[in-house]
Formats: structure tokens, C-alpha cells, sequence
């Protein structure tokens, strides 16, 4: 991004991946604005930190309106909040997964409206950060998955009903290496061997994410909209390729499918 004064917000952008992106911006140059409910252990060096409940419509837009008064506009949203825990359909109850629908679909969009008028007078973008969750059956994570799937569709709507002045473009980012790793995959052990099933040989990094969003927010991708960047180091090999008895090694002379 052009280092020229331009404002990001990055929701959820204290930790893990939201860090990463937070830190790609402030790389580029401009002022990156991030918000949590709660403050960031680790503060990320040169991000101004706000507190915010994206459950709060009130509050949501009371700090949009905030950030411009304070920094005169705002460039880029990038709605990064949202998470899950394991969790099995069957499990927990309703309740439950309808919160994390919540957080991962209604709250970017509440965020999105709310930002759209500053980010309209700047002729702006929204990036939304969505998961290889929302392409692929994600059992354990059903609402999750579900909500991701729900937040590439919402982008591309948004693209088509906010354009020419607002540009919307989703990053489906896949298995990344933050602090909250081995949540997912186990000890480090565990976290190496899902690296391993990733075509590229290892699991993202949050900077990997942060400079792709950079570049969907520079100047360079200024016709790029409604569209979905996957970040996810080549996807994920399919199931039935280690379990067939064929085709175990490349090239016609073994009859491989087209």
C-alpha cells in the first residue's frame, strides 16, 4: 500500500492473524486502528488499540465515527474478527452455534455497514477474511464453516451493490501458524504433520495473510472486486488420493486421470 496517510481498521487485529495483518499495514505505511473487546497482552508496535464489541451496533458505529473524527478518514475495514471453538453439531446446543454465526457473519457485516459512508467518501475497501472452512465440509466447526461460506457471498453482494466507490474482496485463508496453533492441531509435533499436507509444505504465517491484504487494499488492485483470493499454500490434498490403489505415481504410463 502506498504509504500516504491512508486509515485501516482491523477488527480483532490484537492477535494471531489479525496481528499479522495489523503489522503488513503498518509495514506499508498509513495508520492501522485495531479493536477487541479486551486489550492486547502484547501490544502490536505502532497499532493504536480501541476497544469495541462488534455485538454492539451502537458502539460499532459510534467508533467508525470516532476513528474519522480522529484521523480525518478511513481507507480500509478489514473484518478479521471471529473464531470457533471444536465443536460437534450435536453438541452444546443451539445456542451456542448461532453465536458463532454471529461473530463470524453478522458482526462483519454490522462492521461493514457501519464503516460504509467514511469508506465511501474515501473510495475505500473492505476485506473480508474468510476460511478454506467455507469451500469444504468442516465438521466440528458446521456453524463456522457455514458462517464463511455465508461472508463470501455477503462480500460479493456488497461488491456489486457498493460499487463504483467501495470496493469488497474476500482473502479464504487456510491452516495459519499463530499463538493459538496448537488449539487446532495439537503440540508442535502435531502442528508440523498438518504442515506437512499442505502442497506448499507448511502452514501459513500471519505476514503470508497481512501481504495479501495489503495488496487487495493497494492502489495496484484497484479493479479487483467481488473476488475471493485463497490463501491456503495450494489446498488440501484430496482424502481418496492416499487411499486408492492406482495412480500412486504421476504420468500416462500409469493411466492417470485428467
Amino acid at each position: 500500500m502506498e504509504p500516504d496517510g491512508r486509515v485501516t481498521v482491523v477488527t480483532g487485529g490484537t492477535r494471531g492473524v489479525g496481528a499479522g495483518i495489523a503489522r503488513a499495514f503498518l509495514a506499508a505505511g498509513g495508520t492501522v486502528v485495531v479493536c477487541a473487546r479486551r486489550p492486547p497482552a502484547t501490544p502490536v508496535d505502532g497499532a493504536v488499540y480501541l476497544p469495541l464489541d462488534l455485538r454492539d451496533t451502537d458502539a460499532v458505529g459510534e467508533f467508525f465515527t470516532g476513528v474519522v473524527r480522529r484521523y480525518g478518514r478511513l481507507d480500509c475495514l478489514v473484518n478479521n474478527a471471529g473464531g470457533t471453538p471444536y465443536r460437534p453439531l450435536a453438541d452444546g446446543g443451539a445456542a451456542r452455534h448461532a453465536r458463532v454465526l454471529a461473530l463470524n457473519l453478522t458482526a462483519p457485516l454490522t462492521a461493514s455497514i457501519a464503516a460504509y459512508e467514511h469508506l465511501r467518501a474515501a473510495r475505500g475497501s473492505v476485506l473480508m477474511i474468510g476460511s478454506v472452512s467455507g469451500d469444504r465440509p468442516s465438521p466440528g466447526s458446521a456453524a463456522y464453516g457455514a458462517a464463511k461460506a455465508g461472508l463470501a457471498s455477503l462480500a460479493r453482494s456488497m461488491a456489486v451493490e457498493w460499487a463504483p466507490e467501495v470496493r469488497v474482496n474476500t482473502l479464504v485463508v487456510g491452516a495459519v501458524r499463530t499463538e493459538l496453533a496448537a488449539r487446532h492441531y495439537g503440540d508442535e509435533q502435531g502442528v508440523a504433520a498438518v504442515g506437512r499436507t499442505v502442497p506448499l509444505g507448511r502452514l501459513a504465517e500471519p505476514a503470508d495473510v497481512g501481504d495479501a491484504a495489503v495488496f487487495l487494499a493497494s492502489d495496484r488492485a484497484a479493479y479487483i472486486s467481488g473476488a475471493s483470493l485463497h490463501v491456503h499454500g495450494g489446498g488440501e490434498r484430496p482424502a481418496f488420493l492416499a487411499a486408492a490403489t492406482v495412480n500412486r505415481t504421476s504420468g500416462p504410463e500409469r493411466g492417470e486421470a485428467g
